[in-house]
């Protein structure tokens, strides 16, 4: 019998206000920081919440972020190839670039926003990068002391992400990694929220002259970060909206379903990004599964991501 408490899945509707994404002028830096804030505080409730879907919806966030570092890598891979990268690779196997910085992200969603020499060693390594030990030790205390200077937290975010460009020019995904985590140390979240990261080639960091990119660390830099918090808010709040009410169809018709172990893979739908549709348990066989798959997507509960009529992905 599957127990699953519908209410974990409503929420109600999240927006970020109104006047926080005004375009019209240039705001100052205190303007930009000010939007910041509310659209933070749109943010914050969820990023503290046990609500059920919470899993896939930071697993979704984390995908966006690198399909973003597989273009700031000059990668072709886009979300469906970074999908297939991870779900095709077989356990304990090598995922390929574009699958560990998959993982990298994975990893900032799904631990506490804490830091170790080891941790990052690895993270870094993901990302294709490589650093030393008494670098990266420099690193943790550097990052302990930003956040225990209580600067706010955008401002925060932005320090660090010019710190790593500057020391290392070729390691701008891992500093788009740690501003997030920094971001979350500051405001004090259980985990990140991989938001910036999909920005960097957005509007807020689109310089009015000649339209170059604004990196880490030039001129206008931190204004940048403030303003891409807002639009990262605004597209973490439309997501959100649009898993909850996905959630709350799946678990609405989850008492009809009586294959043994559904309840299993309901539960892995609503904290992953994709599920595979061959998947097996101890429950349920690969047949079994196909045929529950098929029943979701009849009662419109699921949707196939891949768009293959083999090894077919499904998430809400």
């Amino acid at each position: 019998m599957i127990r699953l408490d519908p209410a974990t899945a409503n929420l109600p509707p999240l927006t970020v206000p109104g006047w926080a994404l005004e375009t019209i002028g240039d705001p100052h830096d205190a303007d930009a920081a000010f939007r910041a804030g509310a659209a933070l505080a749109s943010v914050d409730s969820l990023a503290r919440a046990q609500l059920a879907w919470a899993g896939a919806w930071r697993q979704r966030l984390a995908l966006k972020c690198a399909a973003a570092s597989m273009r700031l890598a000059g990668r072709a891979e886009d979300e469906a190839a970074l999908r297939d990268a991870w779900q095709l690779c077989p356990a304990g196997a090598d995922p390929g670039p574009a699958g560990a910085i998959f993982r990298a992200w994975r990893q900032l969603a799904l631990q506490p926003p804490e830091v170790s020499a080891d941790r990052l060693a690895k993270v870094a390594e993901l990302l294709g990068l490589a650093w030393d030990d008494e670098a990266l030790g420099d690193l943790c205390t550097q990052i302990e002391g930003l956040v225990g200077s209580r600067r706010p937290a955008p401002f925060a975010a932005a320090a660090i992400a010019a710190r790593i460009v500057a020391l290392r020019p070729d390691a701008e995904p891992f500093a788009w990694w740690l501003a997030d985590l920094v971001l979350a140390q500051s405001l004090r979240w259980p985990r990140p929220l991989p938001l910036l990261m999909t920005q960097a080639f957005g509007p807020a960091f689109r310089a009015e002259a000649a339209g170059k990119r604004i990196r880490p660390g030039e001129k206008g830099f931190e204004r940048a970060v403030c303003l891409a918090l807002v639009q990262g808010a605004v597209e973490a709040c439309r997501l959100a909206n649009e898993l909850s009410r996905r959630a709350e169809k799946l678990l609405a018709v989850a008492p009809r379903l009586r294959a043994k172990g559904a309840g299993d893979v309901i539960l892995l739908l609503l904290n992953e990004d994709a599920v595979p549709g061959s998947l097996t348990t101890k429950n349920l066989s690969r047949f079994a599964a196909r045929r529950l798959f098929e029943r979701l997507q009849q009662l419109e509960a699921v949707r196939e991501l891949s768009g293959r009529t083999s090894f077919r992905l499904f998430g809400l």
